[in-house]
């Protein structure tokens, strides 16, 4: 009765965590948050009274498909304030990533047509790809290349319905970027092909001062460019990001939004201007400073316990972990300590195949305190099962 598609999709182990999580908090349990990759603050004021204006003067219309003008004006000037020209007819504002990533699919994607994904990746990636009838290739990835493909990777993966390739930096699970180089390279070989580059930057601004680039479109101007509004900006359930297409590209995906969305949400969109304002910098500025300093912390502390963390991320906010030293399954795992210890951690089987039983994803979304109380109540738990090492 219902379609392939609906039958052949997973379910998200981390939301039948959440479900979980959320049964024991009802009976009044505590429980440590390690799975969802969404940031524990509310937004930013200035961006929550600019959504509050907007609706008091009654900007709750359709808007362009394209997204308000004085918006994607904005978002220019972000690109500018970091040396980069992004011409403001290229900018569309979507309804999320996700809306950005229906619309690119549908733009980019026939029936039978493959896409290249790394696995481990974001989930997600291979349906958005399926729901347009594309074909989603998965392309294992490691620790030893910082789980990022190298371009012989992606050689010797590309065959003849291969269409283009859908990479992220930095990465979920993992938090790590894809080498200058590498991207480069990556992207000239796909144009020789033919193809087309998407470069997922859902997390851009969660990045370590480490980095040598903070968007891909400084290295490759003309590459599909998704971002949202969700991560660094706080703002995951207003449903806002925008996506940055080569200027062919504009009108064919502007008539697909219409078609597919009409338009973003309206006071979502006026409330995402103040985004960008000095005093909303500056609180996005300072969080980004306190996930560092918990990364440290989780870190320090999982290693203690005889965690490996083969690289550590040079943004987001993951750490993904090897629990081989414990012998048991990442599933099994997981679902032990949400179980016998409320601590909430998801597992590598979420992000794809490529070893999935020997990772963990750690999401340091949560305060210090929590962090330390989880921490605490693994290394109890590791006793208890006899692996304390």
């Amino acid at each position: 009765m219902y379609s392939r598609l609906s039958n052949d999709i997973s379910p998200f182990t981390v939301m039948q965590l959440v479900q979980r999580a959320g049964e024991f908090e009802a009976e009044g349990k505590s429980v440590v948050h390690f799975e969802v990759g969404e940031p524990d603050f509310q937004t930013a004021l200035p961006i929550v009274a600019a959504g509050h204006t907007a609706l008091d003067a009654g900007q709750t219309k359709y808007t362009s498909a394209q997204g308000i003008g004085v918006l994607r004006q904005s978002i220019g000037d972000f690109y500018a304030d970091q040396g980069i020209t992004v011409p403001t007819e290229r900018i569309i504002v979507t309804s999320g990533a996700s809306g950005g990533l229906v619309l690119l699919s549908s733009l980019l994607l026939d029936a039978g047509d493959e896409l290249l994904i790394t696995d481990p990746g974001y989930p997600c990636n291979e349906v958005f790809a399926k729901l347009v009838g594309g074909v989603p290739v998965k392309v294992p990835v490691s620790a030893k290349n910082r789980f990022q493909p190298k371009l012989a990777d992606i050689q010797s993966a590309w065959g003849e319905k291969t269409r283009g390739v859908l990479l992220a930096s930095p990465a979920n699970p993992t938090g790590t970027m894809l080498a200058a180089d590498e991207l480069i390279a990556i992207q000239y070989f796909v144009e020789a092909q033919g193809g087309f580059f998407i470069l997922d930057e859902i997390y851009q601004n969660l990045t370590r001062n480490h980095v040598s680039y903070t968007t891909g479109l400084s290295l490759c101007p003309d590459i599909f460019v998704l971002n949202s509004f969700s991560k660094f900006f706080g703002m995951t359930g207003w449903r806002l990001g925008w996506v940055v297409v080569p200027e062919s590209a504009v009108e064919p995906l502007t008539k697909l939004a219409q078609n597919l969305f009409i338009s973003p949400s309206t006071p979502a969109q006026y409330a995402a201007v103040a985004a960008f304002t000095d005093d909303a910098m500056s609180i996005h500025n300072q969080r980004k400073k306190t996930f560092e300093a918990r990364a440290k912390i989780l870190a320090h502390g999982l290693v203690a316990l005889g965690f490996n963390i083969p690289v550590m991320p040079d943004g987001a906010f993951y750490l993904y972990v090897d629990i081989s030293h414990t012998n048991m399954d990442s599933a099994d795992f997981c679902w032990r300590l949400i179980e016998e210890y409320q601590v909430a951690v998801t597992p590598g089987y979420d992000f794809g195949d490529s070893n999935a039983g020997r990772y963990v994803r750690f999401a340091y979304t949560t305060s210090d305190e929590s962090i330390v109380l989880g921490l605490e109540r693994i290394s109890r738990a590791l006793e208890d099962w006899g692996l304390k090492v």
